[in-house]
Protein backbone atom coordinates (compact mmCIF):
# COMPACT_ATOMS: atom_id res chain seq x y z
CA UNK A 1 0.00 0.00 0.00
CA UNK A 2 2.82 2.16 0.73
CA UNK A 3 4.26 1.74 -2.71
CA UNK A 4 1.06 2.51 -4.42
CA UNK A 5 1.06 6.05 -2.14
CA UNK A 6 4.86 6.57 -3.10
CA UNK A 7 3.87 6.61 -6.79
CA UNK A 8 1.22 8.77 -6.36
CA UNK A 9 1.86 11.23 -4.68
CA UNK A 10 5.08 11.28 -7.14
CA UNK A 11 2.55 11.64 -9.63
CA UNK A 12 0.44 14.41 -8.41
CA UNK A 13 3.98 16.42 -7.62
CA UNK A 14 4.94 16.30 -10.88
CA UNK A 15 1.40 17.20 -12.34
CA UNK A 16 1.16 20.38 -10.02
CA UNK A 17 4.11 21.52 -9.79
CA UNK A 18 4.16 23.72 -13.29
CA UNK A 19 0.36 24.86 -12.13
CA UNK A 20 2.13 26.36 -8.78
CA UNK A 21 4.43 27.81 -10.96
CA UNK A 22 1.88 29.60 -13.13
CA UNK A 23 -0.10 30.59 -9.82
CA UNK A 24 3.63 32.51 -8.30
CA UNK A 25 4.29 34.25 -11.75
CA UNK A 26 0.45 35.31 -12.25
CA UNK A 27 0.94 36.64 -8.66
CA UNK A 28 3.99 38.48 -9.63
CA UNK A 29 2.24 39.74 -12.76
CA UNK A 30 -0.27 41.67 -10.54
CA UNK A 31 1.69 42.77 -7.96
CA UNK A 32 3.65 44.60 -10.81
CA UNK A 33 0.36 45.92 -12.60
CA UNK A 34 0.23 43.52 -15.35
CA UNK A 35 -2.39 41.14 -16.71
CA UNK A 36 0.28 38.07 -17.14
CA UNK A 37 -0.32 34.84 -18.71
CA UNK A 38 -2.17 32.24 -17.77
CA UNK A 39 -1.92 30.07 -14.69
CA UNK A 40 -1.69 27.07 -17.33
CA UNK A 41 0.94 28.47 -19.30
CA UNK A 42 3.66 25.94 -18.38
CA UNK A 43 1.83 23.36 -19.12
CA UNK A 44 1.07 24.91 -22.66
CA UNK A 45 4.90 25.03 -22.71
CA UNK A 46 6.09 21.61 -22.23
CA UNK A 47 3.20 20.74 -24.63
CA UNK A 48 5.32 22.26 -27.02
CA UNK A 49 8.78 21.09 -25.66
CA UNK A 50 7.86 17.66 -26.03
CA UNK A 51 6.50 17.73 -29.43
CA UNK A 52 9.41 19.49 -31.00
CA UNK A 53 13.03 17.88 -32.40
CA UNK A 54 15.89 18.02 -29.93
CA UNK A 55 19.20 20.29 -31.35
CA UNK A 56 22.35 19.07 -29.53
CA UNK A 57 25.44 20.86 -29.31
CA UNK A 58 28.47 19.62 -31.37
CA UNK A 59 30.76 20.17 -28.65
CA UNK A 60 28.75 18.36 -25.56
CA UNK A 61 29.50 15.10 -24.13
CA UNK A 62 27.32 12.17 -22.75
CA UNK A 63 27.05 14.38 -19.78
CA UNK A 64 24.70 16.92 -21.18
CA UNK A 65 22.86 13.91 -22.48
CA UNK A 66 22.35 12.75 -18.94
CA UNK A 67 22.04 15.75 -16.78
CA UNK A 68 17.96 16.37 -17.93
CA UNK A 69 16.61 12.69 -16.94
CA UNK A 70 18.95 12.97 -13.57
CA UNK A 71 17.77 16.15 -12.64
CA UNK A 72 14.24 15.21 -13.26
CA UNK A 73 14.60 11.67 -11.88
CA UNK A 74 16.11 12.89 -8.60
CA UNK A 75 13.67 15.20 -7.72
CA UNK A 76 10.47 12.42 -8.29
CA UNK A 77 12.61 10.09 -6.02
CA UNK A 78 12.29 12.66 -3.53
CA UNK A 79 8.72 13.64 -4.01
CA UNK A 80 8.01 9.83 -3.62
CA UNK A 81 9.73 9.42 -0.05
CA UNK A 82 9.08 12.57 1.88
CA UNK A 83 6.13 11.88 4.11
CA UNK A 84 3.47 14.37 2.31
CA UNK A 85 -0.35 12.77 2.91
CA UNK A 86 0.83 10.94 5.66
CA UNK A 87 3.08 11.02 9.07
CA UNK A 88 5.35 8.23 7.72
CA UNK A 89 7.61 8.38 4.94
CA UNK A 90 6.20 5.69 1.79
CA UNK A 91 9.38 4.67 1.44
CA UNK A 92 11.40 4.73 4.38
CA UNK A 93 15.26 4.39 2.40
CA UNK A 94 14.11 7.88 0.45
CA UNK A 95 12.92 9.88 3.73
CA UNK A 96 16.62 9.28 5.27
CA UNK A 97 17.60 12.73 5.70
CA UNK A 98 21.70 11.32 4.44
CA UNK A 99 19.41 10.35 0.89
CA UNK A 100 17.42 13.60 1.16
CA UNK A 101 20.70 15.71 1.03
CA UNK A 102 22.07 13.43 -1.53
CA UNK A 103 19.58 13.42 -4.03
CA UNK A 104 18.96 17.55 -4.01
CA UNK A 105 23.17 17.13 -4.29
CA UNK A 106 22.94 15.30 -7.33
CA UNK A 107 21.01 17.74 -9.73
CA UNK A 108 22.43 20.41 -8.21
CA UNK A 109 25.94 18.94 -9.42
CA UNK A 110 24.39 17.68 -12.70
CA UNK A 111 23.22 21.37 -13.38
CA UNK A 112 26.52 22.63 -12.99
CA UNK A 113 28.40 19.74 -14.75
CA UNK A 114 26.07 20.59 -18.08
CA UNK A 115 26.92 23.98 -17.84
CA UNK A 116 30.86 23.28 -17.66
CA UNK A 117 30.20 20.40 -20.64
CA UNK A 118 28.64 22.81 -23.17
CA UNK A 119 30.67 25.64 -25.11
CA UNK A 120 28.32 28.79 -23.94
CA UNK A 121 29.86 31.10 -22.07
CA UNK A 122 26.62 32.22 -20.28
CA UNK A 123 25.54 28.40 -19.46
CA UNK A 124 29.29 28.22 -17.57
CA UNK A 125 28.08 31.47 -15.62
CA UNK A 126 25.38 30.11 -14.97
CA UNK A 127 26.64 26.46 -13.66
CA UNK A 128 29.03 28.80 -11.45
CA UNK A 129 26.16 30.86 -9.91
CA UNK A 130 24.35 27.43 -9.05
CA UNK A 131 27.69 26.21 -6.98
CA UNK A 132 27.84 29.35 -5.47
CA UNK A 133 24.13 29.25 -4.35
CA UNK A 134 24.28 25.10 -2.98
CA UNK A 135 27.77 26.56 -1.19
CA UNK A 136 26.06 28.67 0.74
CA UNK A 137 22.87 26.88 1.00
CA UNK A 138 23.42 23.28 1.99
CA UNK A 139 25.47 23.92 5.19
CA UNK A 140 22.69 25.56 6.55
CA UNK A 141 20.36 22.80 5.17
CA UNK A 142 22.52 20.59 6.70
CA UNK A 143 22.82 21.77 10.06
CA UNK A 144 18.69 22.15 10.38
CA UNK A 145 18.43 18.38 9.43
CA UNK A 146 20.99 17.59 12.01
CA UNK A 147 18.96 19.27 14.67
CA UNK A 148 16.05 17.95 14.03
CA UNK A 149 17.39 14.17 13.69
CA UNK A 150 18.44 14.89 17.52
CA UNK A 151 15.25 16.58 18.75
CA UNK A 152 13.57 13.14 17.31
CA UNK A 153 16.13 10.76 17.56
CA UNK A 154 16.25 9.37 14.12
CA UNK A 155 17.26 10.41 10.80
CA UNK A 156 14.23 9.80 9.48
CA UNK A 157 11.75 12.19 7.86
CA UNK A 158 8.60 11.01 8.70
CA UNK A 159 10.00 10.67 12.69
CA UNK A 160 10.90 13.65 12.86
CA UNK A 161 7.14 14.88 11.42
CA UNK A 162 5.63 12.98 14.07
CA UNK A 163 7.38 13.96 16.83
CA UNK A 164 6.80 17.45 16.06
CA UNK A 165 3.46 16.64 15.26
CA UNK A 166 3.25 15.26 18.40
CA UNK A 167 5.15 18.12 20.41
CA UNK A 168 7.73 15.87 21.46
CA UNK A 169 10.51 16.84 19.31
CA UNK A 170 12.97 18.21 22.25
CA UNK A 171 14.42 20.78 23.18
CA UNK A 172 12.00 23.15 21.86
CA UNK A 173 13.60 26.53 21.36
CA UNK A 174 16.48 24.58 19.18
CA UNK A 175 13.08 23.05 17.38
CA UNK A 176 11.73 26.65 16.40
CA UNK A 177 15.12 28.32 15.85
CA UNK A 178 15.72 25.43 13.17
CA UNK A 179 12.14 25.48 11.61
CA UNK A 180 13.06 29.11 11.19
CA UNK A 181 16.60 28.71 9.76
CA UNK A 182 14.84 25.50 7.51
CA UNK A 183 12.17 28.15 6.03
CA UNK A 184 14.82 30.58 5.12
CA UNK A 185 17.12 27.97 3.43
CA UNK A 186 14.35 26.14 1.29
CA UNK A 187 13.28 30.23 0.32
CA UNK A 188 16.86 29.89 -0.95
CA UNK A 189 17.17 26.35 -2.65
CA UNK A 190 13.61 27.54 -4.49
CA UNK A 191 15.52 30.01 -6.12
CA UNK A 192 13.21 33.29 -5.47
CA UNK A 193 14.97 36.38 -5.59
CA UNK A 194 17.21 37.64 -5.05
CA UNK A 195 18.57 34.45 -5.56
CA UNK A 196 17.43 34.16 -8.54
CA UNK A 197 17.21 36.90 -11.47
CA UNK A 198 13.77 36.56 -12.92
CA UNK A 199 13.78 38.16 -16.32
CA UNK A 200 17.18 36.96 -17.11
CA UNK A 201 16.97 33.32 -16.26
CA UNK A 202 18.28 31.78 -19.36
CA UNK A 203 21.47 33.42 -19.17
CA UNK A 204 22.14 33.17 -15.30
CA UNK A 205 20.53 31.47 -12.85
CA UNK A 206 18.59 28.39 -15.37
CA UNK A 207 22.17 29.19 -17.87
CA UNK A 208 22.30 25.57 -19.18
CA UNK A 209 18.63 24.94 -20.39
CA UNK A 210 20.68 27.61 -22.49
CA UNK A 211 21.95 24.91 -24.29
CA UNK A 212 18.81 22.57 -24.47
CA UNK A 213 15.97 22.38 -26.62
CA UNK A 214 12.98 19.72 -27.36
CA UNK A 215 12.45 17.24 -24.93
CA UNK A 216 15.21 17.64 -23.17
CA UNK A 217 14.58 21.29 -22.43
CA UNK A 218 10.85 20.28 -21.10
CA UNK A 219 12.20 18.20 -18.49
CA UNK A 220 14.91 20.57 -17.23
CA UNK A 221 11.67 22.90 -17.17
CA UNK A 222 9.48 20.54 -15.11
CA UNK A 223 13.06 19.79 -12.96
CA UNK A 224 13.19 23.44 -11.92
CA UNK A 225 9.19 23.33 -11.42
CA UNK A 226 9.47 20.49 -9.08
CA UNK A 227 12.46 21.10 -7.10
CA UNK A 228 10.63 24.48 -6.01
CA UNK A 229 7.41 22.29 -4.62
CA UNK A 230 10.06 19.54 -3.47
CA UNK A 231 11.71 22.07 -1.07
CA UNK A 232 8.83 23.52 -0.33
CA UNK A 233 7.22 20.10 0.54
CA UNK A 234 10.47 19.33 2.73
CA UNK A 235 9.64 21.96 5.05
CA UNK A 236 6.37 21.38 5.05
CA UNK A 237 6.36 17.92 6.08
CA UNK A 238 9.16 18.52 8.96
CA UNK A 239 7.70 21.71 10.68
CA UNK A 240 4.19 21.60 9.69
CA UNK A 241 2.91 17.98 9.77
CA UNK A 242 -0.27 18.92 11.12
CA UNK A 243 -3.30 17.70 10.06
CA UNK A 244 -1.16 14.64 7.69
CA UNK A 245 -3.27 11.34 7.91
CA UNK A 246 -1.48 8.70 10.77
CA UNK A 247 -3.14 5.72 8.79
CA UNK A 248 -3.37 4.35 5.45
CA UNK A 249 -7.20 4.56 5.56
CA UNK A 250 -8.62 6.28 2.47
CA UNK A 251 -11.14 9.52 3.98
CA UNK A 252 -7.68 10.26 6.34
CA UNK A 253 -5.79 10.57 2.96
CA UNK A 254 -7.87 12.64 1.28
CA UNK A 255 -8.20 14.69 4.34
CA UNK A 256 -4.18 14.59 4.67
CA UNK A 257 -4.19 15.31 0.85
CA UNK A 258 -6.18 18.09 0.87
CA UNK A 259 -4.52 19.72 3.86
CA UNK A 260 -0.78 19.19 2.16
CA UNK A 261 -2.32 21.07 -0.59
CA UNK A 262 -3.29 23.70 1.14
CA UNK A 263 -0.77 24.46 3.29
CA UNK A 264 2.06 24.15 0.35
CA UNK A 265 -0.05 27.03 -1.23
CA UNK A 266 0.04 29.22 1.25
CA UNK A 267 4.00 28.14 1.48
CA UNK A 268 4.18 29.63 -2.31
CA UNK A 269 2.08 32.07 -2.13
CA UNK A 270 3.90 34.24 1.00
CA UNK A 271 6.75 32.96 -0.99
CA UNK A 272 5.74 34.53 -3.70
CA UNK A 273 4.94 38.20 -2.02
CA UNK A 274 8.12 38.14 -0.61
CA UNK A 275 10.22 37.62 -4.18
CA UNK A 276 8.28 40.73 -5.64
CA UNK A 277 9.13 42.71 -2.35
CA UNK A 278 12.78 42.33 -2.52
CA UNK A 279 15.45 43.83 -4.82
CA UNK A 280 17.72 42.05 -7.24
CA UNK A 281 21.71 41.60 -6.27
CA UNK A 282 24.50 40.51 -7.73
CA UNK A 283 24.91 36.71 -7.75
CA UNK A 284 28.38 37.61 -6.42
CA UNK A 285 27.14 39.54 -2.88
CA UNK A 286 24.55 36.76 -2.30
CA UNK A 287 26.72 35.28 0.99
CA UNK A 288 26.03 38.60 2.09
CA UNK A 289 22.66 37.22 3.04
CA UNK A 290 23.05 33.58 3.47
CA UNK A 291 24.91 33.94 6.60
CA UNK A 292 22.30 35.30 8.25
CA UNK A 293 20.83 32.24 7.52
CA UNK A 294 24.29 29.93 8.53
CA UNK A 295 23.90 32.37 11.62
CA UNK A 296 19.80 31.08 12.78
CA UNK A 297 21.09 27.35 11.87
CA UNK A 298 24.13 27.50 13.68
CA UNK A 299 22.01 28.99 16.48
CA UNK A 300 19.50 26.31 16.56
CA UNK A 301 22.97 24.03 17.17
CA UNK A 302 24.37 25.92 19.98
CA UNK A 303 20.40 25.78 21.39
CA UNK A 304 20.62 21.61 20.92
CA UNK A 305 23.95 21.21 22.72
CA UNK A 306 22.85 23.62 25.55
CA UNK A 307 19.44 21.74 26.07
CA UNK A 308 16.76 24.26 25.59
Amino acid sequence: MTIIIAILQAILLVAIAPLLSGITRKIRAKMHARTGTSIFQDYYDLAKLWKRCEVKEGGSSIVSRLAPPIFLGSFILLAAGLPLVMQACPVPILGDIITVLYLMALPRFMFALAAIDSAGSYTAIGGVRELLVGVLVEPSLILVLFVMAVAAGSTNVGVMALSVANLSAYPFVAVVVAGVACAMACYIEMGKLPFDLAEAEQEIQEGPLAAYSGPSLAMMKLGVSLKQLVVASLFVAIFVPFGAAATAAPLELLIGLAVYLGKVLVVFLIASVIENAVMRVRYKFLGRYTWFVVGIASLSLVFLVIGI
